[in-house]
């Protein structure tokens, strides 16, 4: 009986040290997040001939691309090459199908890009489309390409990472999943899982004097865009003259910053709208749970003090659709209630998006049921509604927040405004630029007059396109050698709003692959990688990484 417990024990033991199989996942290159750029990432990996894993906290692929920003922002659309373009010539591709023109004729869309043409017939790709075909090009590209993914999977940010030194071997989801590679890519928008890996990183506005920039930190008094209070002087309370009433909803205290300093504050969050006004697919706007009038006071404020902007944005996309952006002083962007977004939990980020999502629903119920609102105003709005055929399991609302910036990386190399304006060099491009310098307000406050103002917004056009260093998307070595970051890479806060765009990600992401696969090769470091190997791989690969 004795000799039947021991041999139990030491059975039990044996059984303790051996991991279950079944939840560990060992592979090349591990891609975390479910967005263009980790689809990208995923899809050049594999074609390199890599063993791919993508570790995907959304079920629904694509990020902004598929979520509502179908009007892309795009710049120069002659420098987005190799992959990245391949993405828009398949959009392209699906539209010259008879069958994708659901609710109008082809030949009606006539809407303009920003590039100035929907549609690049030199080359076939068109940079205005649906969010269900973006989704759709994304699952070709994985089923194609027989990519792993794992969808529903969260970084477990509580359970310390696996490392080697400052090399990481392993990470775990919540799920209890252990997942193993030799080069992993963080392709979200948060960058949790460089922060998990100790790379130092920023969230905020750095101020002026840390990388001689202009447009960074506070920027008060500094009109680019038609996003400010200063033509209508508003007043603040709640009831209008009396301080003591207390300020209206949305509005914060006055700020004693002065411009250029820097701060924990980033460019407001907003989701992009997919909106129809073809009443065979349209959603009508519903009252919202939680809903509160007063929370759009000052929008009654603003159209009594003549603002008539409300439909700028709703920029045309095909099937009678909108994509539509925030415009304007009190607009879709949710100012000042992203702060704590970086860095909060699972759960607090889902309640911060979930507050976002009330807020641009009550706004556009407000709008349509608020008997103050001008009639005009009031009776085109109740033609527009959610459109029924996108994001179907959603009720016609987009499944991502747009985080126009979150945590970002102080790496190899940081990319700032000198970079982008054309003052600074840099001679390891892999990818270009061309967007503006664009940044959303950050915060909205009372001014020393005791008028409501917004600051943040700027846009500053870049006077031709820029090189992407390849440093910018690598941690320093000392931190993490095996890790590649394009989206939350290494740039300043004005740098990164133009950095920012879908197709730069996208582009980053397949350069980042590529880095991975020559350091698998050569089994060296990323940071390791000769820039002339990975120049000619680039360039056999279509990537464009210079401006001529």
């Amino acid at each position: 009986m004795k000799k039947c417990f021991i041999f139990f024990i030491i059975c039990y033991s044996l059984k303790a040290q051996i991991p279950n199989t079944k939840n560990v996942y060992n592979t090349d290159i591990v891609i975390y997040g479910g967005t263009s750029s980790a689809i990208i990432a995923a899809v050049k990996a594999k074609q390199l001939g890599h063993s791919v894993l993508v570790i995907s906290p959304e079920t629904h692929l694509g990020g902004m691309t598929s979520s509502g920003l179908g009007y892309t922002d795009s710049g120069n659309t002659r420098l987005i090459g190799g992959l990245a373009k391949d993405f828009y010539k398949r959009v392209y591709s699906k539209y010259q199908s008879n069958t994708a023109w659901k609710w109008q004729k082809k030949s009606s869309f006539k809407s303009k890009a920003q590039s100035n043409s929907a549609v690049n017939k030199e080359d076939n790709a068109m940079w205005l489309f649906e969010p269900h075909v973006a989704e759709a090009i994304f699952e070709d590209l994985v089923k194609e390409n027989n990519i792993q993914i794992l969808r529903n999977e969260w970084l477990n940010r509580k359970q310390k990472l696996e490392k080697t030194d400052n090399t990481i071997t392993s990470f775990y989801t919540l799920s209890g999943k252990k997942i193993t590679g030799k080069i992993f890519i963080d392709a979200t928008y948060e960058g949790d899982l460089m922060a998990l890996a100790g790379v130092t990183y920023h969230v905020g506005r750095e101020s002026n004097t840390v990388y001689n920039e202009t447009f960074n930190g506070v920027q008060k008094n500094i009109f680019q865009h038609r996003h400010n209070f200063h033509k209508f002087h508003i007043d603040p309370f709640r009831i209008k003259g009396d301080k003591n009433s207390g300020l209206l909803p949305k509005i914060g205290p006055t700020t004693s910053e002065k411009n250029g300093e820097g701060d924990n504050r980033i460019q407001a969050y907003c989701y992009r709208l997919c909106l129809t006004k073809n009443p065979k697919n349209r959603i009508p706007f519903t009252k919202p749970v939680k809903y509160k009038p007063m929370n759009y006071e000052l929008l009654i404020r603003l159209y009594k003090a003549g603002w008539n902007e409300t439909f700028k944005k709703f920029d045309a996309i095909p099937n009678l659709k909108t994509d539509s952006n925030n415009h304007g002083p009190f607009s879709f962007d949710n100012i000042g209630m992203n702060y704590s977004y970086p860095e909060a939990t699972y759960e607090e980020r889902k309640k911060i998006a979930e507050e976002h999502e009330l807020y641009q629903k009550g706004w556009l119920y407000f709008i349509t049921t608020d008997p103050r609102i001008p009639k005009k105003i009031q009776n085109k709005m109740r033609q527009w509604g959610y459109a029924k055929d996108e994001f179907v399991d959603n009720g016609g609302f987009p499944f991502q927040l747009y985080i126009r910036e979150s945590r970002r990386m102080i790496g190899e190399y940081i990319m700032t405004e000198q970079d982008v304006l054309g003052k600074k060099s840099n001679s390891r491009s892999i990818g270009m630029g061309s967007y503006s310098l664009d940044s959303h307000n950050t915060q909205r406050y009372v001014t020393k007059k005791g008028f409501i103002e917004n600051e943040g917004d700027i846009g500053v056009r870049t006077p031709e396109a820029y090189s992407i260093d390849m440093g910018a998307i690598l941690p320093k070595k000392q931190e993490c050698s095996n890790l590649i970051v394009p989206v939350c890479l290494s740039s300043s806060h004005i740098a990164y709003g133009s950095i920012r765009m879908e197709p730069v990600f996208m582009i980053l992401a397949e350069s980042a692959s590529q880095i991975a696969s020559i350091a698998i090769k050569n089994k060296s470091f990323v940071q390791d990688v000769s820039y002339d190997e990975l120049q000619v791989h680039l360039l056999e690969s279509g990537q464009i990484l210079n401006k001529n």
